[in-house]
């Protein structure tokens, strides 16, 4: 740092003293601040040593561990969601492969089944010819060709996506049902009234496997079970006149069947409450709940509709006090984390829940777990066209993923394929009356063991029966 006299002012103390000029910052500083000024450029020096050792010490360290740097976290984070996401799609795969392998199996064991009541018919008339054994032997046939040539399913890749992506191809064409498009009457249907062989606007159904109807005799406060082909049915539980004692009900709007205690559950919907009807005895199982509809899975836990608070809460069986909210829980609205009046629920084989959005026009289902749900029936607005729904009620799935539902306000039974924008008519569509073709605001649905449809057909005070077709 070369210096040069002059009389200038020190840039520090501003004397006029014999100062010397720094060529670095151009400042000029006398005899007793120059040291000082030297000691501060030094000071700046080490820093900058300082710096540069840590700058060393960086890039030793990223070259012993080169995968310690954010692009390679992110790259990490990238293969981790993606095996989380091929996981989640193989098992996806092989739950649609079990239940393909499944479904045949079912169906050629209900015709077996079918088969065997007609022998031990035959043997009991001891009244058959040539024609029968034929149509029995033909029958044998038949089921024993479906046993012997199981579905066919392969995997179809698709090479164009980085990630193969694979989906489960069938090579059998789901079945699609069809019904007697004239019904007949099993139960009600002589008027309205509290009659043994009358109904009062009726609401939920529950077939048990006897072909035994327990119906929600709505507007009679009661509950009634309809023996297979019987004229008039037996009050089980209630029909001592509306009211929130122990022997009556209010308003009852659905009934299930809770195999493990052999019990009735009933959607006590005037009284606010759930209960349990066991041998005349009456058990409250939950109280101040607005329920419109109840459901039941395969591991006993209870599902019921909660049409004030809008939402679906699921309860573990003797814990009635702990109900976790599953769908819905987010105020009225029609956003898909919403219900606007939920009402019937079903339950599938993988505890997705589909409610009927009554509100909304819509049906939802909820997968376990999901924070919103998918419209899988109607949400195109209130109407009678073939993608809309009017007040959807009674719904069940099948294990095709075939969901049909009670379409109140169209006087039709409509059923829609998962990811389909537009449904078909089962039964019904024939405008409001009581004839045997038409409905008049259906409210509930069940099938029998042998797929015939049972409809709770509210406003005519009876219930019909669809005979399906042959297949």
């Amino acid at each position: 740092m070369p210096m040069t006299n002059n009389n200038k002012k020190c840039f520090t103390c501003h004397r006029e003293n014999n100062t010397y000029t720094c060529e670095g910052c151009s400042q000029r500083f006398c005899s007793r601040h120059i040291p000082k000024h030297q000691q501060r450029l030094n000071e700046e020096l080490s820093y900058i040593i300082d710096g540069y050792n840590e700058f060393k010490q960086t890039i030793n360290e990223q070259k012993q561990n080169p995968r310690n740097s954010s692009l390679i976290n992110q790259i990490d984070q990238w293969e981790i969601e993606s095996i989380k996401k091929i996981q989640q799609k193989a098992q996806s795969c092989r739950e649609i492969v079990i239940k393909s392998s499944e479904t045949p199996i079912n169906d050629i064991e209900m015709k077996f089944n079918n088969l065997i009541k007609q022998i031990q018919q035959l043997q009991q008339e001891n009244d058959f010819n040539e024609i029968n054994l034929n149509h029995l032997r033909n029958q044998l046939i038949g089921m024993t060709e479906d046993l012997n040539n199981p579905l066919k399913i392969y995997i179809e890749e698709d090479s164009q996506s980085f990630i193969n992506e694979i989906s489960i191809i069938s090579s059998r064409k789901p079945t699609f049902n069809k019904w007697k498009q004239n019904a007949i009457t099993v139960a009600g249907g002589n008027g309205q009234g509290q009659k043994l062989n009358r109904l009062r606007i009726p609401s939920g159904i529950f077939l048990d496997e006897n072909k035994n109807i327990f119906i929600a005799d709505y507007d009679n406060h009661r509950i009634v079970e309809w023996k297979c082909d019987a004229k008039e049915g037996q009050i089980i539980a209630g029909g001592n006149k509306e009211g929130n004692r122990m022997n009556q009900l209010s308003y009852p709007i659905d009934v299930i069947f809770d195999h493990q205690n052999h019990s009735i559950i009933i959607a006590d919907r005037g009284n606010n409450r759930v209960i349990r009807w066991l041998n005349q005895k009456q058990q409250i199982l939950i109280e101040n709940i607005a329920c419109c509809g109840l459901a039941m899975d395969k591991h006993g836990f209870l599902y019921v509709s909660d049409c004030y608070k809008n939402e679906i809460r699921r309860w573990k069986i003797g814990e009635y006090n702990k109900g976790i909210v599953v769908a819905g829980g987010n105020g009225q609205g029609n956003q898909l984390n919403q219900f606007s009046f939920p009402n019937s629920i079903f339950v599938d084989e993988d505890q997705s829940a589909y409610v009927s959005d009554i509100g909304n026009d819509r049906v939802m289902k909820w997968r376990k777990d999901a924070k919103e749900g998918t419209v899988v029936a109607g949400g195109n607005g209130e109407g009678e066209n073939l993608n809309q729904l009017s007040s959807p009620r009674g719904l069940i799935v099948n294990d095709l993923g075939q969901i049909y539902v009670a379409d109140y306000q169209n006087q039709r039974v409509m059923r829609w394929c998962e990811g389909k924008e537009e449904g078909e008519i089962v039964v019904g569509g024939n405008g409001e009356g009581n004839g045997p073709n038409q409905l008049n605001h259906p409210s509930g649905l069940s099938f029998d063991d042998e797929g015939n449809l049972y409809v709770v057909d509210s406003r005519n005070d009876r219930i019909q029966k669809f005979k399906i077709l042959c297949k």
